[in-house]
């Protein structure tokens, strides 16, 4: 099974930027938006073959994620079930035969982690929801999940050590997650694998310059995790200042 996930950073733009052509090309089992930045009806999406699942904001042009899927899921579920945490449409749940697929907009710690307490209870929630859903089958999670984890996984880690998505409290609290049960397939694959990113700012000539942070992951619970087959990071796809990230997988052996 293919799947991919995108932080669009704002779907409207995104298919003014050729998203569509992405989209086809991909030609994901699943497709996972992030930051999709919309109500529902405010965009009409024609994706043939595929079942459509959006869960927006409160906020209207703010945050927001979709799950695109050409099997229909047994069942979908929105948010992680703690009213004060769901107002911001970050995480999706589908639920297959054989697995769980989560797509997730991690919140930003901010500015001089202005916003790090709101994060850290969002982690500690999101860690007990997911672990709560692998006792019953495994899970694929996706998403800008806002964290660059080791300093491999940022060009500039020195200059940037302490700030949002790279604070010691952030980078703890997902190496927490991952300790959990759950698998980073990127770096399961190439563990010693320099200048892989997924985010580049718009400053700076970032992009050109490859001065970027791999804060896009698909997770997988430990025990699938030999069923990897590939994990590509979409770094020549423009269209937002993330690229898509994927995650092949054989889950039928």
């Amino acid at each position: 099974m293919r799947f991919i996930s995108w932080n669009v950073n704002g779907l409207r733009a995104c298919l003014q930027k050729g998203f569509l052509d992405v989209f086809n090309m991909v030609n994901a089992d699943c497709f996972c938006l992030q930051e999709t930045k919309l109500q529902p009806e405010q965009v009409s999406l024609e994706l043939p073959g595929y079942h459509q699942f959006w869960y927006s904001a409160e906020k209207k042009g703010y945050s927001g994620t979709a799950l695109f899927s050409k099997e229909e899921p047994i069942n979908i579920t929105y948010g992680v079930g703690i009213p004060e945490l769901d107002t911001e449409g970050r995480l999706i749940t589908a639920e297959y035969p054989d697995f769980y697929l989560v797509t997730c907009y991690t919140p930003n710690a901010q500015q001089g982690l202005a916003r790090i307490d709101h994060r850290l209870r969002w982690d500690e929630a999101f860690r007990s929801y997911l672990m709560e859903l692998d006792q019953h089958k495994p899970v694929i999670i996706c998403g800008d999940l806002n964290v660059a984890h080791q300093e491999i996984d940022l060009k500039n880690p020195s200059s940037n050590r302490g700030n949002a998505g790279f604070s010691d409290e952030e980078r703890g609290s997902f190496e927490k997650l991952l300790s959990c049960g759950f698998t980073d397939t990127f770096r399961y694959l190439h563990p010693d694998v320099t200048g892989a990113y997924s985010w580049w700012s718009y400053r700076f000539n970032a992009r050109k310059n490859n001065a970027g942070w791999r804060i896009d992951y698909f997770l997988v619970s430990d025990r699938i995790r030999d069923k990897i087959q590939a994990t590509p990071i979409y770094h020549e796809v423009l269209g937002s200042d993330h690229c898509p990230v994927g995650l092949e997988i054989n889950l039928e052996d």
